[in-house]
């Protein structure tokens, strides 16, 4: 057996009394494991293997799915659980997590950031700006993150004026021809993508972002995901659905 350090991303009824469970964890990045008994409304096994739990957990690894036995919360995410925005916000981000990881491959750099993003969330009013931090850390990952550091097109740093999801990233103004389809950026909207591609969550302060640029920024990444990602997120769905009702 190992002691590991995670968050559970998903779970999955197995039968009647058990789960699947997904954690993303410190030590051996994402792997399944079986909790028997977690569906009984008394076991111990009912508190952490509900969605968001972050603590550490006694497993028993396998190379396909292992055994989950026990787990000590550290932390329960109670903020997020109680508000339906941070939810939706936190569930989109564990399921893009979750389809991009490998099994079993640890990766330490996204796991912190993983976990700062749900610890910044518990006490932020608009989680929208950490989710879309972390958004592109994942996309980074995923071996699809757009150029937001110069034009992708001539390399020129100064003069950007559009984005393109065709040529994956910034143009300036001598290239936004090659893509007719690109997105008009003001300077705020530039300065604001690189912030959000760069900066780690863990050295984000309060960011302030006028509605309309947050539905544009919002635009881009969602239109830079269905081109690059390739992976449905069906929590993405419930988000444009609470985004609209707002």
């Amino acid at each position: 057996m190992e002691k590991v350090e995670g968050m559970v991303i998903r779970t999955q009824d197995y039968g009647e009394t058990h789960k699947i469970v997904t954690l993303f964890t410190k030590e051996k990045g994402k792997i399944g494991l079986m909790a028997r008994g977690a569906k009984k409304p008394k076991s111990q096994m009912a508190a952490i293997t509900q969605p968001f739990v972050y603590g550490e957990f006694l497993i028993q690894p396998s190379r396909n799915l292992g055994t989950l036995y026990q787990g000590e919360i550290t932390h329960f995410m109670r903020r997020i659980r109680e508000d339906i925005v941070k939810t939706a916000h936190a569930a989109y981000l564990a399921e893009l997590t979750d389809k991009i990881l490998e099994n079993q491959v640890p990766d330490l750099f996204l796991y912190e950031q993983f976990v700062h993003t749900f610890e910044r969330m518990q006490n932020e009013e608009n989680p929208e700006i950490l989710s879309m931090v972390y958004e592109l850390k994942v996309f980074e990952k995923g071996g699809f993150a757009p150029e937001l550091n110069q034009c992708v097109n001539c390399g020129r740093k100064e003069g950007i004026t559009h984005f393109s999801v065709q040529e994956g990233g910034l143009l300036c103004y001598v290239c936004s021809s090659v893509d007719s389809h690109a997105l008009p950026l003001n300077e705020a909207l530039f300065k604001l993508l690189r912030t959000i591609r760069y900066v780690k969550i863990e050295r984000i302060g309060n960011i302030s972002i006028k509605e309309e640029n947050r539905k544009k920024i919002r635009q881009i990444l969602d239109a830079y995901y269905d081109y690059y990602g390739g992976f449905y997120i069906k929590s993405r769905k419930f988000l444009k659905q609470l985004d609209q009702f707002e």
